[in-house]
C-alpha cells in the first residue's frame, strides 16, 4: 500500500510540475502581448508608411490571444498545437517590425524603441526557456506513467493520459526574414 502511496504521489508532483511549466509560458506569453503595443506606438512615429507590418503585428497579437490553454487542454495535442502556432504566427510577425530599425536610423537612437525591444527580446529568451523546462516536465510525465509499475498506478489510480509538449517551429526556420520597403 505504501508503494502506491508513493507512486500516486510522485505522479501528483509530476503533474504540479507541469502545471508550473505551462503557467510559467502563460506569463512570458501575457508579458510578450503586453510589451507589444508600446513597441507598435513607438514605431508608428517613425515609420508612418509601414502600416502593413504594423497592422500584421496587431492582428498576430489579437489571434494569439484568442487561442488559449489551460491545464485541462494539455492533454489534447490538438489544443496544444493550435496554441504554439498561434504563438508561433506572433513570434514570425514581430521580425519585420524589429527590422524597421534598419531602415529608420533614427528609430535605432529612440531609447523607447530600444528598451522595448531589448525587453521584447529577453521576454522571447524566457518563453524559450519555459517552453524548455515545460517540455521536461511533460517528458518526465510522459516517462512517468508509461513505465512499469507507475503505469497501473496513473491507469488505475489517476486515470492518467499522456500530456502533449510545445513543438519548435518549422515555418521558415532555415531562412533569414526579408524586409523590403
Amino acid at each position: 500500500m505504501l508503494f502506491v502511496v508513493g507512486l500516486y504521489n510522485r505522479l501528483v508532483r509530476l503533474r504540479a510540475l507541469v502545471r508550473e511549466g505551462i503557467s510559467g509560458i502563460t506569463v512570458q506569453l501575457r508579458r510578450r502581448a503586453d510589451l507589444i503595443p508600446n513597441l507598435v506606438a513607438t514605431v508608428k512615429g517613425y515609420a508612418k508608411q509601414e502600416s502593413t507590418v504594423l497592422q500584421q503585428v496587431t492582428e498576430a497579437r489579437a489571434n494569439a490571444g484568442r487561442v488559449t490553454l489551460n491545464a485541462a487542454d494539455l492533454s489534447d495535442p490538438a489544443k496544444v498545437k493550435a496554441f504554439n502556432e498561434a504563438q508561433n504566427r506572433l513570434t514570425q510577425a514581430i521580425i519585420p517590425l524589429q527590422r524597421l530599425q534598419e531602415a529608420y536610423p533614427d528609430l535605432k537612437s529612440n531609447q523607447n524603441f530600444l528598451a522595448l525591444q531589448s525587453q521584447i527580446e529577453g521576454t522571447e529568451n524566457s518563453i524559450l526557456v519555459s517552453r524548455r523546462d515545460y517540455n521536461e516536465a511533460v517528458q518526465s510525465y510522459n516517462t512517468e506513467i508509461r513505465t512499469f509499475p507507475s503505469m497501473v498506478a496513473a491507469k488505475v489510480i489517476y486515470g492518467s493520459k499522456p500530456i502533449a509538449s510545445f513543438k519548435a517551429t518549422t515555418v521558415n526556420a532555415d531562412k533569414a526574414p526579408t524586409v523590403a520597403f
